[in-house]
């Protein structure tokens, strides 16, 4: 009887995970085709180091601000699962009004400071005027992106995560066609270049905004949960949606500029080095990326069971959902670790960056096992209310155990690459070591209320 159990659990928890796993899969063929796109453009080389700059500063604005996607998600979660439907209704709305508000203030100053900020971080002015023109496009799409992640934390929280599956693959292949056309000219119009890549994009996230909210027009969604019918912007779901996310965008930003510093440290090491990384970096982020998918799975799942007051149950759920994770970042470190030149081949054709990079990925293959446990307790945590110490665990450890172990065994005691990757087992191993004490020995009577 207890086998049938964890069997319905574990079909629970993939009904949840595949579908936001196939969803980000989506997000990450995109980006690659982009590159191929504007590689293809004369001048290549200045549009993809512009594309570089332009499409990092895009991920660091998408990393601070889709945290709304997690507080939006908790706080719908733990409303659903105490079967408060209307109230899951009015936790949308209050989040649809807080991204309209931050969106059209990051849109302004965005567009209008576009071509300061791709120059500042440019040395070379022809760069930076194609970074700048990707950027003022690209920041006219925020208030359509803030709102489609509002409605993401949405059908995350009531365990829809299919309609994210459904409107990634669809706005991620209009947002191919659309950068086509805008980067080469189709139509009547003309060629964009790299500024046909923000066109593109800002186009596409309208159109996903639109799905969204058709899909909440109808009636299953609109009158359970009392959609626009009731239109409450409530100060006390504002507050919950901005405690919970904050924390989260830090988060995101600090272990940006973390895993930047590692990449900087290669650098001292030598180029070939630092390119090596920077592959198996793209390397670890598509097979880690179903991590993320299972860690969405946990937030429904343990919001709901905090939602019904079942502390036990929620526990569980997150333990159950980890196992899981493992068994697949246990199939990818051993495709790492024995194949790493097939991996990496996909990624690059130089003989001599893939021979720098093996020793890397293979390292990386074995610390990669581990991750996944972190990862998604670290998501049941936040589902708990305790997203400032996931933020303080992972920054601290990041700053001042991966960075500096990386630099003295990489640059100090001339190790190279070999030693500089040596210090992610030591971060992965003691980060989820410190993520799982928390989750299973931690007192859950005092959970947050949300």
């Amino acid at each position: 009887m207890k086998i049938f159990k964890y069997e319905a659990v574990h079909k629970n928890i993939l009904k949840l995970a595949l579908p936001a796993i196939a969803g980000s899969i989506t997000q990450m063929i995109v980006s690659l085709v982009d590159a191929a796109m504007v590689g293809r453009l004369d001048n290549a080389e200045y549009y993809l180091a512009a594309m570089g700059l332009g499409v990092l500063a895009t991920w660091a604005l998408v990393s601070f601000f889709s945290s709304l996607a997690t507080g939006t998600h908790v706080v719908i979660a733990r409303r659903f699962g105490a079967e408060d439907y209307p109230n899951c209704g009015n936790a949308l709305n209050t989040s649809l009004v807080i991204s309209v508000l931050i969106g059209i203030v990051v849109s302004f100053f965005g567009v209008v400071f576009a071509f300061q900020m791709a120059h500042f971080f440019a040395v070379d002015n022809q760069v930076g005027q194609y970074a700048g023109e990707y950027l003022y496009f690209r920041f006219m799409g925020i208030p359509f992106f803030l709102l489609t992640v509002s409605y993401r934390g949405f059908f995350f929280g009531i365990g829809k995560t299919h309609i994210f599956m459904y409107s990634a693959i669809i706005a991620n292949f209009m947002n191919i066609i659309f950068n086509y056309i805008f980067i080469y000219g189709m139509f009547g119009i003309p060629g964009m270049g790299l500024a046909g890549a923000g066109v593109g994009s800002t186009i596409a996230t309208f159109f996903d905004f639109m799905f969204y909210f058709v899909i909440s027009l109808q009636p299953i969604y609109r009158k359970r949960y009392q959609l626009f019918s009731h239109f409450r912007f409530v100060k006390e779901y504002a507050i919950s949606i901005i405690r919970i996310s904050l924390p989260v965008s830090l988060q995101n930003i600090f272990i940006l500029i973390g895993f930047l510093s590692f990449i900087a440290i290669t650098g001292h090491i030598g180029t070939v080095e630092q390119a090596a990384s920077n592959i198996v970096f793209s390397s670890l982020l598509i097979s880690i990326m179903p991590c993320f998918g299972f860690g969405i799975a946990v937030q429904t799942l343990v919001g709901n069971a905090l939602g019904k007051g079942d502390i036990k149950q929620a526990k569980m759920l997150g333990l159950e959902t980890s196992k899981l994770a493992t068994i697949y970042t246990f199939i990818a470190g051993l495709i790492f670790t024995i194949f790493p030149r097939y991996v990496l081949w996909l990624l690059t054709n130089d003989q001599n960056v893939i021979e720098t990079a093996v020793p890397a990925m293979r390292i990386a293959g074995a610390g990669q096992v581990f991750y996944s446990v972190g990862v998604v307790l670290a998501n049941g945590l936040q589902a708990a209310g305790r997203t400032v110490y996931v933020m303080v665990a992972e920054s601290i450890l990041n700053w001042f155990v991966f960075v500096p172990i990386a630099y003295l065994l990489g640059v100090v005691l001339d190790f190279g690459i070999i030693g500089a990757w040596s210090a992610l087992p030591f971060y992965v191993v003691l980060y989820s070591a410190i993520i799982f004490i928390k989750y299973y020995y931690g007192d859950w009577t005092t959970f947050k209320k949300v």
